[in-house]
């Protein structure tokens, strides 16, 4: 079941209850049925599993319910605290010291995502003002350094190698005296692919961590491994002392339970879930924020910041302007890039409460489509129709459908899109409504 599957089911087992004229001891005994039901086929580990629905069963029906507070309210509380209490109540710290270089090392399986995360982190603290650095300590996988160093060069990052070396402990070493030696903040250790079983492969690793001296061992968990999820995080805690966990690929594809339940394999926090394949799909775990995400209780924390790494800063002027109705073209295509710059539109719905699951998943890949083409009709306009739509005949419009490689039509349903909300503005100003004068100081 991937981790979307996994929303929606929880979510719609809440919705029993919320639809429920009476909250009784039958009602909560089938949610939990349904919430195990949904665990279990998502891969959460089974003892897990049944030590969470214990939990929930005994608080829903046994716990005094607080002054106010209805039956139905209380079991969606003990529901969302459970499982945030299952992946941490709040987000565990930044293995970041100031004043000093920090070595963060990446462990786990081959094909998990180490190299690309080992990238991820080394943008996103980058993105954050902080000098980082890649070292490949992988001297097995053919072709590990040559994409280590090209997923550096893409976000702009120093990076250590050697292509032919063979004894990954000298590699690490060297790479790290060398970014220490140049004042880095952070350094990242990308390391070989092993499994538990590996015996030889598992000793170097503790010789690698046991050299090197690593500040955080992180270990990287694929989303989509299911079951085999806590055998092989408990091997690599046996081994060595895991500090954090980074679960890669938890996009709609994962199943995501099996990562979840290496939490209570190892003891250690989630601080990092890859949310997808671009290099920028990384965010900082925070438990409360994906249990709400998970049962449609929307995220606008994760939303808010989405939209201030994307935001595009309009002067109040024009702010003003194209709120009354003149704006362009050019404008309505900068919307567009900060939308884009925020990610996809589903992941976007999904944070916004009460439109996670309601939306049809066709609905939005439809509404996408058509920004996708909009953007490139728009792209394959002169300056000065874009300034001016209505200069848009029809050869202009035969011309524009050809360079952007769309129909006709699509150019022509822009344009009444267009048309159309400038109408919608022009309505508002008119009106100057209350919610107009807080838009407005919102741009200042």
């Amino acid at each position: 079941m991937a981790i979307d599957k996994l929303g929606s089911s929880l979510y719609e087992a809440l919705r029993k209850i919320i639809r429920a004229p009476v909250v009784d001891e039958k009602v909560v005994k089938e949610l939990v049925k349904d919430i195990q039901r949904a665990l279990l086929q998502a891969d959460v580990n089974v003892h897990l599993v049944l030590e969470l629905s214990k939990n929930i069963e005994s608080r829903a029906l046994e716990e005094k319910l607080p002054s106010g507070i209805s039956r139905c309210d209380h079991v969606v509380k003990v529901v969302y605290e459970e499982l945030t209490r299952f992946l941490g109540e709040k987000p565990a710290a930044l293995p970041i010291e100031t004043g000093k270089t920090n070595v963060l090392m990446l462990v786990g399986i081959q094909g998990s995502g180490k190299t690309t995360s080992a990238a991820k982190l080394a943008r996103f603290f980058k993105k954050r003002g902080l000098k980082a650095a890649l070292v490949c300590a992988d001297t097995y996988r053919p072709g590990a350094y040559a994409q280590l160093r090209q997923l550096a060069s893409s976000v702009g990052v120093s990076v250590y190698g050697k292509e032919k070396e063979k004894d990954s402990v000298e590699v690490a070493l060297q790479g790290v005296e060398e970014f220490r030696s140049e004042k880095y903040d952070l350094i990242v250790i990308d390391t070989a692919g092993r499994h538990k079983d590996e015996k030889s492969l598992i000793e170097e690793m503790k010789q690698l961590i046991k050299k090197v001296e690593p500040d955080e061992v992180t270990l990287v968990i694929d989303g989509t491994i299911g079951q085999q999820a806590f055998a092989q995080a408990k091997a690599f805690n046996e081994a060595t002392n895991i500090g954090s966990i980074f679960v890669a690929k938890l996009d709609g594809s994962a199943r995501g339970g099996g990562a979840l339940s290496a939490v209570a394999a190892t003891g250690a926090p989630i601080k990092f879930i890859g949310t997808g394949e671009k290099i920028d799909n990384i965010e900082l775990f925070d438990p409360p924020r994906f249990v709400g995400r998970l049962l449609g209780m929307g995220d606008l924390a994760s939303l808010i910041e989405k939209v201030k790494e994307a935001e595009v800063k309009v002067p109040e002027k024009k702010a003003r302007a194209m709120m009354s109705g003149k704006f362009s073209l050019e404008d309505m295509y900068e919307q567009f890039e900060a939308m884009q710059k925020m990610g996809s539109l589903k992941r976007i719905m999904k944070m916004v409460p009460g439109f996670s699951y309601n939306l049809p998943d066709d609905k939005i890949d439809v509404a996408e489509e058509k920004m996708r083409r909009w953007r490139f009709i728009i792209q394959s306009m002169t300056r000065e129709e874009r300034e001016n739509p209505q200069l848009l005949n029809s050869s202009r419009i035969r011309r524009i459908a050809r360079g952007a490689g769309v129909n006709e039509r699509d150019v022509k349903e822009l344009t009444n899109q267009f048309f159309a909300m400038k109408k919608i503005m022009k309505k508002i100003m008119r009106q100057r409504s209350p919610i107009f004068g807080k838009m407005m100081r919102g741009f200042t």
